[in-house]
């Protein structure tokens, strides 16, 4: 018991208690095998057991009944016949001689940690009740050092996780002593704030020598002022207060911090915590907020002022006015009003552009359509300019909001009128572009200087384009609702500009099959009212909003998130019926995340993507996709794509190749017409290597899928099933007919003849 309470090494202490209680007992051969916290299978230790022996017990078919059994036992057992015991088990043979054995459950506070077996002892006799009560002892002390090994790791792991945590905070976070003064951690955020005021090749510590602090109340406080230790003897509770911190040569930042005293367990203070927010960026949001309200004061400002120009004539000089310049006030008067009115209505849809509010119905549209209603509107409306519209022939149907994208062209053919001379018409064209209609509007007024150019379609515009105010941007989130894009093009100042916008082509018959007329019964589950649940997963929230709105407007239930680190939980916590997910993503690989995320590889997957080359294709489905869909698409593609991989994957047909038939409806597997007897956990195998034909389904995957949970480390299990499997199938491992090894990855099923893979 010294030696074993010498060590904190979970691996040496039970290697010490199997040895030592071999050695009291006079067994030849001692196994602790562990288990989780879920009772699976964990680690298993060995004594007086060659190495090759060991493997052949692990391999050993009966491996996993056995467990079972012994996972089930309470109270110590010993028997005279370690085989007869197992055969009355019903288990093929072990791997180890027909000898006396005892084992005891390892239970710590009444919770089982796994079981301990001594055999073989020595001189052929049976193991005695004193060997039973050391056995126990041993038990109990390696179920002790088990538990304890778990906590430590498991307060290890929670450490580790709370300083990360702490460590890549968006809010600065500084640990200072209470007693004296010392700055005990600093984490990256804090890091970045105090950098602004350090001065180079001086540590942040010696910021703190000549920093001075102002207050909310105007108080101003250095701590260069007093002695180390009574910086933080009595530090106050602060919470959300603006501080500024400045050095003498004028460098200053405004923080918002909260001040935290921590006392030690004899109620003085041990330390300080001080958390801080840089109030840079809210600063900025209120420059911008300004900015923006100085926009929308300078477009009311110039209807408002022909209003009241106007009306104060009338109201003046109405008695010297005729009639004819009467109606010209009047028209001025409700020209303006209308003005307004749209300006109004855009800062209402820049309002639910910004909140991801704004939602778009596309439908079946001809571009001539909605070409000729913009333009009837823009003349009803006064337009002085002439339209020239130069369409193709044979452009196809768009899918488009009509009353959105005329709202498009209505404030595109605006700012052009605004910005070219009355004698110079405004141009209307449109072109295929792909599985787009790409929409353009000309003019040739004063044009816009190159790189003023990526700033055209933003709320906040600077210089000489702060006139082309909320119109462009409300277009912008309009177009990219549809799932299009915008982009202005002009040779430079005076040489005309050109907007062009893009809107999905109606899909194929496919998709217009499904899109409007498909029973609500493949959005839900069968026989429930319960909607399926699609995970959407996308880096661009234009999409993730697009996709969501579409899903349920279709009748499922999307399930949307731009961070990686959220699917574990999604599918653990939602279930998801089937998963689209981004291809590319700048802080993930989402085909490893395919691999290492629990029950994700086992959803369907549609991969999207901006990335339309073949060889990406390619890995997508070499990853285990079930489709792929280029951006931009349409809401009808997207809907008419997860529904039939809904379908594939609800009503798969049956595997057949050569003498193996699996009928996936009835659970029935032949071999040349004759039935072959599977148990359960061999029929999920087999079943979900055959769904997955021509692909390696990994050993972890199998794991997960079949069993439900476990690793890498528990393949052996894998491997037990499929010798079985082979048995009974009559295949062969050397020569296989159905069933293939991928050493050291998994296994794979050839494509039946005649499908696609």
């Amino acid at each position: 018991m010294l030696r074993i309470g010498a060590s904190l090494d979970l691996d040496t202490v039970l290697r010490e208690i199997i040895d030592s209680s071999r050695a009291l007992t006079g067994a030849r051969v001692g196994i602790i095998a562990t288990v989780d916290e879920t009772g699976a299978p964990s680690d298993a230790y060995f004594s007086g057991f060659a190495p090759e022996n060991q493997r052949e017990l692990l391999a050993w078919p009966g491996n996993l009944g056995l467990f079972e059994h012994f996972r089930e036992l309470r109270a110590p057992l010993r028997h005279a016949n370690s085989a007869e015991y197992v055969r009355a088990l019903g288990l093929p043979a072990p791997p180890i001689s027909a000898t006396a054995f005892q084992c005891t459950p390892m239970l710590h506070r009444g919770v089982s940690v796994g079981n301990f077996f001594l055999y073989e002892k020595t001189g052929g006799g049976e193991f005695t009740e004193a060997d039973e009560e050391l056995l126990m002892v041993f038990a109990a002390q390696a179920a002790v050092s088990i538990a304890n090994a778990r906590a430590h790791r498991s307060e290890r792991r929670a450490r580790a996780d709370l300083e990360a945590l702490v460590e890549t905070s968006p809010v600065g976070v500084a640990v200072f002593d209470a007693n004296t003064g010392q700055v005990l951690s600093v984490n990256r955020e804090a890091r970045r704030i105090v950098e602004t005021l350090r001065t180079p090749g001086r540590n942040v510590e010696d910021v703190l020598e000549v920093l001075s602090f102002r207050r909310s109340d105007g108080r101003e406080i250095s701590p260069a002022d007093l002695p180390h230790e009574e910086r933080f003897m009595n530090s106050e509770t602060v919470r959300s207060e603006e501080v500024v911190l400045s050095v003498p040569d004028g460098r200053s930042v405004r923080i918002l911090i909260n001040v935290t005293p921590i006392e030690a367990e004899d109620g003085r203070g041990a330390s300080v915590v001080v958390a801080m927010q840089d109030l840079a960026p809210l600063d900025e949001i209120e420059r911008m907020r300004a900015e923006f309200l100085e926009l929308v004061s300078h477009e009311l400002r110039a209807p408002l002022a022909a209003i009241k120009g106007s009306a104060d004539t009338l109201l003046e000089d109405i008695s010297d006015l005729d009639q004819a310049e009467m109606r010209e006030f009047f028209r001025i008067i409700a020209e303006q009003a209308r003005h307004m009115r749209h300006i109004v209505s855009d800062l209402l849809d820049a309002g639910r552009i910004d909140s991801g509010t704004l939602s778009v119905f596309p439908e079946p549209s001809r571009v001539a359509d909605l070409v000729e209603r913009a333009r009837s509107a823009f003349l009803a409306g006064g337009g002085r300019h002439g339209i020239v519209v130069d369409l193709p022939a044979g452009l196809p149907l768009v899918m488009a909001d009509r009353r959105r994208v005329a709202q498009v062209l209505d404030n595109l053919l605006a700012n052009a009128a605004r910005h070219a001379p009355e004698s110079a018409p405004i141009r209307i064209t449109a072109a295929s572009d792909g599985a787009h209609v790409a929409v353009s509007v000309a003019d040739d007024g004063s044009g816009i200087a190159r790189e003023l150019l990526p700033h055209l379609f933003r709320k906040r515009v600077t210089g000489g384009t702060a006139r082309h105010g909320l119109g462009l941007a409300i277009c912008r989130g309009l177009v990219e609702a549809h799932g299009g894009r915008i982009r202005a093009e002009s040779d430079g100042p005076g040489r005309g500009t050109t907007v062009t916008f893009t809107v999905p082509a109606q899909a194929g018959a496919e998709a217009e099959a499904h899109a409007p007329d498909t029973p609500v019964s493949h959005s839900r589950d069968a026989g429930t009212a319960e909607p399926r649940r699609i995970l959407v997963l996308d880096d661009d929230p234009r999409t993730l909003r697009f996709a969501r709105d579409a899903l349920a407007d279709a009748g499922f239930e999307p399930l949307v998130t731009g961070t990686p680190q959220d699917l574990g939980r999604i599918v653990r916590i939602q279930r998801p019926h089937l998963a689209l997910l981004d291809l590319v993503l700048p802080t993930a690989d989402v085909i490893e995340l395919l691999r290492r995320v629990p029950g994700l590889s086992d959803l369907p997957v549609i991969f999207i993507s901006g990335y339309g080359r073949d060889e990406t294709i390619v890995r997508a489905f070499e990853a285990g996709a079930v489709d792929y869909i280029g951006k931009p698409f349409s809401r009808a593609e997207l809907v008419a794509r997860v529904r039939a991989a809904l379908r594939r994957n609800d009503d798969p047909k049956p595997f057949v190749h050569g003498r193996l038939a699996i009928n996936y409806e009835s659970r029935k597997v032949t071999v040349s017409g004759r039935p072959v007897a599977l148990t359960p956990t061999e029929y999920g195998l087999l079943a979900l290597l055959s769904r997955q034909a021509g692909r390696v389904v990994r050993h972890n995957t199998l794991l997960h899928r079949v069993w439900g949970r476990g690793d890498d480390a528990d393949v052996n299990r894998v491997r037990v099933i499929v010798r079985n499997l082979r048995r009974k199938l009559g295949d062969s491992a050397e020569d296989p007919a159905w069933i293939f090894s991928e050493r050291g990855v998994g296994y794979r099923m050839p494509v039946p003849a005649g499908r696609r893979n």
